[in-house]
């Protein structure tokens, strides 16, 4: 794997959303990732493969600055919209070379936005101008501070995206924080960069200069290019301004275009930085992705523990005796009565027994009381699903990221996830059924024996299958008064009939077969349930592993950190050139040193005298002699 493959690997983890729940600081986590995708895509990616193409600088800044008026006159067309609405720059504006038109009219560079030839949202307007030398493209983009979301972030997009950055600001909003978190930004990823200072005073040039180099300094950025724009009286809001304020600017820029070897250090710093900057935002996404991951934990287990308590529920009313009342009771009442049935029962088996044979063969209909037990063990079943959606809902309610996600889902989907699923009383009936059926494979299995085979022919299959399924429910916990009476009758009664035909250790041994296969059925119609709020989670959830896939490809892209080619070396210009307006040569060509621990390619080199400012008078500009 190479370099490139290394950043491929990195962007693919990153295909989907990461943060879908609100924990910790997941709006910033959120923009953190939209960047680092954003800058993959449209910068590191397009730029590692063609690290020959066309230099972007990208013309950004505050509200009002003046970038749509700059390019403007640094091409001497009118190709970017100012105006004094705000925001002005709605559409960026990419002005290209007619020579380079075709590399950024396809999708190697800002990918994600469609090309036009004319405004449009959501576009990339490309522009071409024969003043604009081969090699390098001027990029209007909004503004930082736009009122409109979407534009501010789509400036932010566009600078990412940069090879280039030419920073404009005013004499007046110079020291604004906004714009310096950008210069800042600028300064940790060791981009490319000049600062124009527009519209300043004749007044103020030098105090307003000197200040802003100040800064520049206490920021980290020293060696910065930068360059002042006198202000002009200009007779409209689309009128340019006078060529010789922007000259140094533009010979600056000519400059670039003409030098290859200076558009590589350009690219090559930018790039470096870019690259550099991965070591520390990588790891730092892995971390919040972790956080993310924590709280699907949570939220996990507390779906496990509402349906374990679910479980337990069931359990408990298998135990408490609560399922031999009503309809269950009642059945078996109306055969045994309520005398003295305890007090009797050893001495006055053979008669009961002969009474539950006529009940099994015939003379009472033994569908009813089976058909009572599948009812009762079907609420019992719906009871603890109910309880478990409930405990569910409230734990999801209370946990980290629970509330967010169950505003995404929405006051009608919140409340069903809080009760029983609709069909479930339809899947419970069918499952108990089942269970009765293996209950009465027991009795066949375990009535094949000749030993037994007679005395089950007695009861028959279904009357000794029912007792079994009573004897399952063999408890009086939770009953009281007459209730103990004649649930434990029931249950005592059913058991002492058991062993008379299948023996004490086989009864025990069935009993335990049924209950585990009922609580089987359960436990699985309860999962069942459990899995609407997990699907909940899957939908959104980041794959397990994704912030360990996010270290690997950081340590491999600084592995293979090594393999970006070093720029070529600045070409030695003539000390007296015949032109009398050269483009600036490129050790002229000065940008920001990295900062400190950075990898820089480019060092910067003190401004020479068009961009220094001099004890001249204010607003003044320097300009070449002109050859006689």
């Amino acid at each position: 794997m190479d370099l490139l493959g290394a950043l491929e690997a990195l962007r693919r983890p990153l295909d989907r959303e990461l943060f879908p729940l609100a924990v910790g600081a997941a709006e910033a986590d959120r923009r953190a990732l939209r960047e680092l995708t954003g800058q993959l895509d449209d910068y590191l990616l397009p730029r590692l493969r063609a690290l020959d193409a066309p230099l972007l600088a990208v013309v950004g800044g505050s509200t009002g600055a003046g970038k749509s008026t700059l390019v403007n006159s640094l091409v001497g067309a009118d190709v970017a919209e100012p105006g004094v609405l705000r925001p002005t720059t709605l559409v960026p504006t990419l002005v290209v070379s007619p020579a380079d038109r075709d590399w950024f009219m396809g999708q190697n560079v800002l990918p994600g936005l469609s090309r036009a030839t004319g405004a449009g949202p959501g576009a990339l307007r490309v522009v071409t101008s024969e003043t604009l030398g081969a090699g390098l493209a001027l990029l209007d983009a909004p503004d930082i501070d736009s009122v409109v979301t979407a534009n501010r972030e789509l400036a932010a997009q566009l600078l990412a995206a940069a090879d280039l950055w030419l920073f404009v600001t005013t004499a007046a909003r110079y020291a604004d924080e906004v714009p310096w978190s950008f210069l800042r930004s600028a300064r940790e990823r060791s981009t490319a960069l000049a600062v124009v200072l527009d519209r300043v005073p004749p007044d103020a040039s030098e105090p307003v200069a000197r200040d802003l180099s100040r800064l520049l300094v206490e920021n980290g950025l020293e060696g910065t290019r930068l360059f002042t724009v006198p202000e002009a009286a200009l007779p409209s809001e689309k009128a340019r301004l006078p060529a010789e304020t922007v000259r140094p600017i533009a010979s600056w820029l000519a400059g670039l275009a003409a030098d290859a070897a200076a558009r590589s250090r350009v690219v090559r710093q930018t790039l470096s930085g870019a690259l550099d900057s991965l070591a520390v935002r990588v790891p730092s996404l892995a971390e919040a992705v972790e956080r993310q991951q924590s709280a699907f934990e949570g939220l996990h287990s507390i779906v496990a523990g509402a349906y374990a308590g679910g479980m337990a529920d069931f359990d408990e009313g298998m135990r408490d005796g609560s399922l031999l009342r009503g309809e269950v009771l009642a059945r078996w009442q109306d055969f045994i009565g309520t005398g003295d049935l305890m007090r009797s029962l050893e001495s006055r088996v053979g008669w009961l027994r002969d009474r539950i044979v006529g009940f099994f063969t015939g003379r009472m209909p033994e569908v009813q009381l089976r058909n009572a037990l599948e009812s009762g063990v079907g609420a019992l079943i719906r009871g603890a699903a109910d309880r478990a959606a409930e405990r569910a809902l409230d734990g999801w309610s209370a946990a980290p990221g629970g509330p967010g996600l169950l505003e995404r889902l929405g006051a009608v989907e919140s409340a069903r996830l809080g009760r029983a699923s609709p069909d479930l009383g339809r899947r419970a009936e069918a499952a108990v059924r089942g269970w009765q059926e293996y209950v009465l494979d027991l009795v066949r299995e375990e009535g094949s024996e000749k030993r037994t085979a007679a005395r089950i022919a007695s009861f028959g299959v279904n009357g000794a299958g029912l007792l079994l399924m009573l004897a399952v429910f063999a408890s009086t916990g939770g009953l009281t008064g007459i209730e103990v009476g004649i649930a434990g009758g029931t249950s005592v009664l059913s058991q002492k009939l058991l062993e008379a035909v299948f023996g004490d250790q086989a009864v025990r041994t069935l009993t335990i077969r049924a209950r585990a296969d009922l609580r089987d059925r359960v436990r699985e119609l309860l999962a069942e349930e459990s899995s609407r709020f997990t699907a909940q989670l899957e939908m959104v959830e980041p794959p397990r592993g994704t912030a360990e896939a996010l270290r690997a490809s950081a340590v491999r892209v600084r592995d293979h950190r090594a393999e970006l080619p070093a720029a070529e070396p600045a070409l030695e210009l003539p000390a007296k050139p015949d032109n009398p307006n050269p483009p600036a040569a490129p050790d002229d060509l000065d940008l920001p040193a990295a900062p400190s621990g950075g990898t820089s390619e480019l060092a910067a080199t003190p401004p020479d005298a068009a961009s220094e400012f001099p004890a001249r008078p204010p607003g003044a500009i320097s300009e070449p002699e002109e050859k006689p």
